[in-house]
């Protein structure tokens, strides 16, 4: 009877064994479940807030780019958040600190925003100061274009001037004279009987001309292409010469001057034959050319 109860005794015990035996896999399973599920949970959390970096990087590699200039701000923004990608993806997920990592992801889009609102100002501020410099150098342009204008017109209408001012004969006269006892003075076709040559020139008016002290170069040419009388020479700025016979000075007073002057005959008689008388003004501008014959 004894041995009954003590194994009816058993039978419960096992009982009661199995059942907390088979409660205890029950919960041991459902808490790996639950711990399945809560890294899953938080695998996905860490994909979603890499997502949220990567996204935040991406807009400032594409503000960088669409950026003139490199700014310096945007590339140390991009920096940290790849940082923090890094850091992320190497972490071993938990709850504590993906809450810290979804908090700054907030802190960073609030910062690209502010970043971005600074970098579209700036862009805004170039484009302006770009344009008025675009404006300036067209400005500019025209304007030098216009001083070229200017500069070739006063060229120009100094070359113009300088031409009106220049002085020029309106008439033009040479003749061999004899020197009677009287002094007075017969012309002569005749070699023998030539003293001198009297030439005589007529500047015209010019009111534009500067007034005062003139000289003009009288050049006498012989038969032979000598040149008679004190035979001087003078240069002018363009570095052109002239040998001429005698300087002839008069002061001129913008009006119409006669001028006469005088080449004597030289120790020996004049020669028969054709002459050649050339008047030059003082930048030795041919002003007139006579010609006459001695017999």
């Amino acid at each position: 009877m004894t041995e009954t109860k003590n194994n009816n005794g058993l039978k419960v015990l096992a009982a009661l064994l199995g059942v907390v035996l088979l409660g205890t896999i029950i919960y041991t399973v459902s808490l790996y479940q639950d711990k399945k599920k809560t890294e899953t949970v938080l695998t996905k959390e860490k994909e979603l807030v890499v997502e949220d970096l990567n996204s935040l990087k991406s807009e400032y590699d594409k503000a960088i780019l669409e950026s003139n200039a490199t700014n310096e701000e945007l590339v140390t923004a991009r920096d940290n958040i790849a940082k923090y990608i890094d850091s992320v993806q190497t972490m071993k997920a938990d709850i504590s600190a993906l809450s810290r990592y979804r908090r700054q992801v907030g802190v960073l889009k609030a910062e690209r925003e502010q970043l971005l609102k600074q970098v579209d100002s700036l862009t805004r501020s170039n484009t302006m100061i770009a344009m008025q410099r675009d404006s300036t150098y067209v400005e500019l342009e025209k304007q030098t274009v216009f001083n070229d204008s200017l500069v070739v017109q006063n060229t120009q209408l100094a070359d113009a001037v300088a031409k009106g001012s220049a002085l020029n004969l309106s008439k033009f006269n040479v003749d061999a004279v004899r020197e009677r006892n009287s002094g007075k003075l017969v012309s002569t076709q005749r070699a023998k009987r030539t003293d001198k040559f009297k030439i005589c020139f007529t500047v015209a008016d010019n009111v534009i001309a500067q007034a005062g002290d003139r000289e003009f170069y009288l050049e006498v040419l012989d038969p032979q292409g000598n040149v008679l009388g004190e035979t001087m020479s003078t240069t002018n700025e363009e570095g052109a010469s002239v040998t001429y016979s005698k300087a002839t000075e008069f002061y001129y007073e913008n009006k119409s001057l006669d001028v006469c002057d005088y080449i004597n005959k030289p120790a020996s008689e004049f020669q028969d034959g054709n002459y050649m008388v050339n008047v030059y003004d003082d930048e030795l501008k041919l002003l007139g050319t006579s010609k006459f014959t001695l017999k």
